[in-house]
């Protein structure tokens, strides 16, 4: 009898605006494989904070109140990777899991320990029978250290804050590119300095900036890293 052949898993890690998302999204779509974006579920857990009055500084109770919220997610994805809805409690939120408060508080959120640990048992759970592409900024270094691929992906500071500018931008978000910029820093310092699982690239990871890349070249290129199927 063979040894059953373990599903195609690939990670992509990387800072905010570097294109992680609809990297992903192509790559599944290339590939035929299930898209799981695991930043939303934090956006998820950041925005029931947000609504519950939660802010950015908290203190022990409200640290305690957001490990509740996590621990109680009940969130869904819908859709193709292309048109993904996220539904939290059964109400479409992917609007919202987008506005720039609800992007603090995830970095806020995502930075408990305890919530790492309930969203990265979730996660392996859900990509562990049929694999994925799966993106976020842990998924090579915790959730799938032995994914089948990893792929850190990066763009320089200047080119991540224009896009993120440009996203909100085009959904009718009135913002200083100046604010934006600042804002980014201030996560990615988050990101990359705390004690739980920082951002950082992978053992074995390939990096790929897609600074001076269109969306195609940088799904072509992971694709291209794809180990051939035995």
């Amino acid at each position: 009898m063979g040894v059953a052949q373990r599903p195609v898993l690939i990670a992509i890690d990387g800072p905010a605006g570097a294109g992680k998302s609809a990297t992903a999204r192509e790559v599944a779509v290339r590939l035929g494989l299930p898209y799981l974006d695991t930043g939303a579920m934090y956006r998820a857990v950041a925005l029931l904070a947000a609504r519950a009055g939660l802010g950015a500084e908290l203190d022990a109770a409200g640290r305690e109140a957001v490990v509740e919220l996590a621990r109680r997610l009940d969130v869904r994805f819908l859709g193709d990777p292309r048109n993904l809805r996220v539904a939290v409690e059964g109400e479409d939120v992917t609007g919202a899991l987008r506005a720039p408060e609800v992007s603090r508080m995830a970095s806020v959120v995502s930075a408990i320990p305890e919530v790492r640990r309930e969203m990265v048992r979730r996660q392996r759970e859900l990509a562990a029978l049929a694999g994925g592409v799966v993106e976020g900024r842990d998924i090579g270094t915790v959730v799938f250290p032995d994914a089948t691929l990893k792929v850190f992906l990066t763009a320089a500071p200047e080119v991540r804050a224009q896009r993120r500018f440009d996203e909100l931008s085009a959904r009718g978000v009135v913002a200083r590119w100046e604010s934006v910029a600042a804002e980014q820093r201030e996560r990615d310092l988050r990101d990359s300095t705390r004690p739980d699982s920082p951002l950082k690239p992978a053992d074995g990871a390939v990096i790929v900036d897609s600074s001076r890349l269109s969306l195609a070249e940088v799904v072509d290129a992971v694709v291209a890293l794809l180990p051939p199927t035995p």
